[in-house]
């Protein structure tokens, strides 16, 4: 069967939007402590066999690109951490889970903030959202713009790999370099760059709202 090809231009805007299918069963493989695996049955397509998915379960996570300086001259707030799963000390931006039973997605954004910098800002937006990787695992990762950068006023103790934490205020154009060279490869950090690139070379036009609508 040819695959069947779509005109933006007369179909509509391209769009993910939010589908089902049926499940048959499900079994819950494994839970830890903060992610859990799951295997269903699920009919992909209407009237055939199902077939076996296994998929993690992950609460989501939110992360934050601060942004600093003159237009032309913006700087980008990077960490460098360790990440055990693949032995690597990695530039990222700072982000965290949403494990807080309730918390508001711009909350938890802003208190990660702090917690990983000792850093506030007075103007968020909605940068980019995306699926971490939506043929294996339920996360989903929002990534806001943070401006008019000011300290908190306080020193927040940090624990575990954060401890070893290192921050730099990096340039936006070097920042994208990094990426296209292959120098950056923290998934948030390598969205956030791009996209705040995009959205500065676009005027700021396009921002979100910091409460926009969501699909997770």
């Amino acid at each position: 069967m040819p695959l069947k090809e779509i005109d933006p231009f007369i179909d509509g805007p391209l769009v993910d939007e939010p589908s089902t299918r049926r499940v048959h069963a499900r079994t819950d493989i494994w839970q830890g402590r903060i992610v859990a695996v799951t295997a269903e049955e699920v009919e992909v397509v209407e009237g055939s066999a199902p077939v076996t998915r296994e998929y993690i379960i992950h609460p989501g996570a939110v992360a934050v690109v601060a942004l600093r300086g003159e237009p032309g001259a913006e700087e980008i707030l990077l960490e460098r951490q360790y990440r055990h799963p693949v032995r690597a000390n990695l530039w990222e931006i700072p982000a965290g889970l949403l494990d807080v039973e309730g918390e508001d997605y711009l909350a938890a954004a802003q208190r990660e903030l702090a917690e990983e910098t000792d850093l506030q800002a007075a103007t968020w937006h909605v940068l980019t959202d995306y699926f971490n990787s939506p043929g294996g695992c339920t996360e989903s990762v929002r990534i806001f713009l943070a401006r008019d950068i000011t300290p908190t006023g306080e020193e927040f103790e940090r624990e575990d790999e954060e401890v070893d934490m290192v921050a730099a205020w990096c340039p936006l154009d070097e920042a994208v370099a990094a990426v296209l060279e292959g120098r950056f490869h923290n998934p948030s950090a390598v969205a956030g760059i791009l996209a705040v690139a995009a959205a500065r070379a676009r005027g700021w036009k396009d921002l979100r709202p910091a409460d926009a609508p969501w699909m997770r």
